[in-house]
């Protein structure tokens, strides 16, 4: 337990050292972030003799996340996404060359684990310049990072005092209902305060974010807790002591954050 304190301690001092200091570091961190947790999918698949292509998969989730940045930080014209598509074929290439049982799953595996984990880290970074491109705003991730936090606070502080009724014994026995509405209410209240410090967004549209960060964030924690039982690991790494691995602690965001962005998208254009 003193370990799991220390760690969440540090995690959330790093985590929110990422958002305030500023667009470049905020860049850095989250695509060293989005690689670790990439490598730690194709290392959690490897378990099942499944041989994914590791490296050029991180090549190609390095270049779709700095081509995102670009994008934002520099308004580089998203015709250069167009460069990804002799990275992405180059997957099937150089399958040609290795002798594999199963060709096809090591990439679709690959892909996969770009899908899966890439493509919501930069969903996740695009946050941060949904009010004006070039011009980076803490506001939203922070704002999304607070409410996934109490959603995952209120739902165990609730699922213990008064769980009983179970939401989705087959992947995860210890969630209940109850514990997911207790992370609503909590993730809720915490909205409405953020939105009392951040006047730029409005308490409703804050507050119907929340319900959406717990909604998918919950659907993200059974996911993860699938792909884990699929392959009979307890935790998808060891990077963070007393926790797991990266994905154990981001599975919320990876199906929260592109439902997130889309909502913000609509009502903030």
């Amino acid at each position: 337990m003193k370990t799991r304190a220390i760690t969440a301690f540090f995690f959330t001092l790093v985590m929110l050292g990422s958002v305030f200091l500023g667009p470049y570091t905020f860049t850095i961190f989250y695509l060293l972030l989005s690689l670790l947790a990439l490598r730690e999918f194709y290392n959690l698949v490897k378990t099942a003799g499944i041989k994914p292509h590791g490296g050029v998969g991180l090549v190609i989730s390095a270049a779709i996340f700095l081509i995102t940045a670009s994008v934002y930080l520099w308004q580089l014209e998203s015709k250069y996404f167009m460069l990804l598509i002799p990275l992405l074929f180059s997957v099937f290439v150089i399958t040609l060359y290795q002798h594999q049982e199963s060709p096809f799953t090591g990439i679709a595996y690959t892909f996969a684990g770009i899908i899966y984990v890439t493509l919501p880290f930069c969903f996740f970074y695009a946050l941060g310049f949904s009010f004006t491109p070039q011009d980076f705003n803490f506001h939203l991730p922070l704002a999304f990072l607070l409410m996934l936090w109490a959603s995952d606070t209120g739902a165990y502080l609730f699922g213990r005092k008064l769980g009983k009724t179970k939401l989705f014994e087959r992947h995860s026995p210890k969630k209940s209902w109850e514990g997911f509405f207790g992370g609503v209410l909590t993730s809720v209240l915490v909205a409405y305060i953020i939105s009392i410090f951040f006047t730029d967004i409005s308490a409703a549209v804050l507050m119907g974010m929340a319900v959406l960060v717990v909604s998918f964030g919950t659907l993200g924690d059974l996911v993860e807790s699938m792909l884990k039982r699929s392959l009979n690991v307890k935790d998808s790494g060891s990077l963070l002591p007393g926790h797991g691995g990266l994905l154990d602690r981001f599975d919320g965001l990876l199906i929260g954050a592109p439902v997130v962005f889309t909502y913000l998208y609509f009502l903030i254009k």
